[in-house]
Order: structure tokens, then C-alpha cells, then sequence
């Protein structure tokens, strides 16, 4: 459970990551509040990024940062209606060069790396190398797990 946060509540592994080649799994659900319910940080070659679920009143979703732009302006940017106590299964992968998501079995973010500028906001610095946090709203998790990225 994540509790509300003022403004950010959240969750850090600080041990020992891939920093490419590798998937995280987890399911992810709102309960309470109108904001992201899953800001998943993770590790880029010598970057992190973050995948925002929720963000900016509700329905925002994409990734924060590319070439210094957050999800709200950035290609990565979509609306995306999410239903209250609903769980959402979230796959982030991780490949050389290459970053995708997808939410339930639906591919929500597919873009290439090289030549980019990729990073996070400063209010997700805490989350580094991996973690997940909530922006002024209630949430779970279950089922987090890092596994190797299959070809």
C-alpha cells in the first residue's frame, strides 16, 4: 500500500540492477485521489526514466523524461481513462536502445533511445535505481518483479 503522500509517497529497491536488457512487472492500482497511482523509475543505461500512469489529474500517461521534456510533453504523451480499485497489469522493457510499455496487453510506449536525452524529474531523484511512487493518492502493488528481457 501506498498511503497519500504530500506530495509523493513511494517505494526504492536500492540494491544491484541491470541497467538494460531487462523487464519490470507489477500490477498497480489507484484507490484513492486523482493523480498518478504508478510513477515506475527504472534504470536506462546511465539514466533512469520514469513511466507515469495517471499523472496530471487523472489520465496522463507516458514517460518522464525525454530530451528534457515529462510525459505531459513529450511524444510518449496519451489519455488514458483508469478506473478506481481497478488493477493494472504494467510491463516496462528495457532493451540497448530501445524502451516499450505496456499496460494490461496493450503497447503504450515503443520508442528508440539512441540520440536522446533521457532522465526524471527532481521529485522522483528518491526512486533511483527503481521505484514506483504516488502523487497525492492512495495506491497498491502486487506482483513486483524484475526478470531478463526476452528477444
Amino acid at each position: 500500500m501506498l498511503e497519500f503522500g504530500e506530495p509523493l509517497t513511494g517505494i526504492t529497491w536500492r540494491g544491484a540492477l541491470d541497467r538494460t536488457g531487462y523487464e519490470v512487472r507489477l500490477e498497480a492500482r489507484r484507490l484513492a485521489g486523482s493523480d498518478f497511482f504508478c510513477g515506475l523509475t527504472f534504470p536506462v543505461a546511465e539514466s533512469a526514466c520514469s513511466l507515469i500512469l495517471g499523472g496530471w489529474g487523472g489520465s496522463l500517461v507516458g514517460l518522464s523524461t525525454l530530451d528534457g521534456r515529462d510525459a505531459s510533453g513529450n511524444e510518449t504523451k496519451q489519455h488514458i481513462s483508469f478506473d478506481q480499485g481497478r488493477w493494472y497489469r504494467v510491463r516496462v522493457r528495457v532493451t540497448a536502445g530501445r524502451i516499450g510499455a505496456w499496460l494490461d496487453e496493450r503497447v503504450i510506449v515503443d520508442i528508440a533511445t539512441a540520440g536522446r536525452r533521457i532522465g526524471i524529474r527532481p521529485e522522483v531523484e528518491l526512486s533511483q535505481p527503481l521505484g514506483i511512487a504516488a502523487y497525492r493518492t492512495r495506491a497498491a502493488l502486487r506482483g513486483i518483479e524484475t526478470r531478463k528481457a526476452e528477444d
